[in-house]
């Protein structure tokens, strides 16, 4: 859960930070939006490539657990 957290706030954080250079650039409204999305996806892909590692193995390993609950409640039910 932690990695998911972090990866988040390093997004918004990587978003914010490109959002207020191109405002110091004079993008202003829509336009500062849209450029702000599109760099900043393309900076925290290539600098959080390790945290989006590690939150998708927290992510698969979380679903993986679930399932197996589920499935020895349901087992537990059938028998």
């Amino acid at each position: 859960m932690r990695s998911v957290l972090f990866y988040t706030a390093a997004r918004f954080l990587i978003f914010l930070v490109t959002a207020a250079i191109l405002a110091l650039f004079g993008a202003r409204g829509l336009l500062l939006l849209a450029l702000a999305v599109l760099i900043s996806g393309v900076v925290s892909f290539v600098l959080l490539t390790g945290q989006r590692d590690a939150m998708s193995s927290a992510v698969v390993s979380g679903v993986r657990s679930r399932r197996g609950k589920f499935q020895r409640t349901r087992t537990k039910e059938d028998g």
